[in-house]
């Protein structure tokens, strides 16, 4: 199979235990989360029937196995910003670099288009200098995405006993419009608007 064979698909709790041993390693050896502790299976599971409440929550999926997740949330949480989503993905580690994230980003893309969303937001993880933890790749990956740096914290991330910076990245997916068209919540999409991303 290729890669064009991947599904796209929204997660379910049931894909809780193999989506946390992704996020898992992610946590215990880098300083691209900022977590400490990997949280329990039901902890995770809570926080994905969290997340689609309003949101998508996607896997990449090839011959029953997932590959990786991405999923969007509010930014901020106000009303007024209702128009705006954070995004994040996660890859597993032997699969990164191989257009798989890509696809994952794209369908979350389509899917917050169909929302009405006009921004989506990244929050990064940043080194002054590479190290074994945390490197640059992320921020490549959304710039080649179109995203573009719009601020840094310096030295806000502690972690391995080491300080990191934190970048946010943005890219605009839609026209600012005086009005705009009302927020849709993602459970609230008719599956037609999801043809065409293979998402079932």
């Amino acid at each position: 199979m290729s890669k064009e064979d991947v599904q796209i698909r929204v997660a379910s709790v049931d894909d809780a235990k193999e989506i946390l041993e992704i996020y898992a390693p992610y946590v215990e050896k880098t300083a691209v989360t900022f977590e400490y502790e990997v949280p329990s299976q039901e902890e995770f599971k809570a926080r994905m029937n969290d997340t689609l409440q309003k949101y998508p929550y996607i896997v990449a999926e090839k011959q029953g196995e997932i590959l990786g997740y991405a999923y969007s949330g509010a930014f901020v949480g106000r009303a007024a910003y209702h128009w705006s989503a954070e995004v994040s993905i996660y890859l597993k580690q032997n699969k990164r670099k191989m257009g798989y994230g890509r696809k994952l980003y794209h369908a979350l893309e389509a899917i917050s288009t169909a929302q009405n969303i006009l921004n989506l937001n990244a929050c990064i993880g940043y080194p002054e200098v590479e190290d074994e933890y945390l490197t640059v790749d992320s921020v490549q990956f959304h710039a080649h995405l179109s995203y573009r740096m719009v601020g840094e914290f310096h030295k806000c991330g502690y972690k391995f006993g080491r300080w990191y910076n934190m970048v946010w990245m943005e890219k605009w997916i839609g026209v600012h419009a005086a009005v705009p068209a009302p927020f849709i919540p993602f459970p609230d999409l008719h599956r037609n608007s999801l043809k065409g991303l293979r998402i079932s």
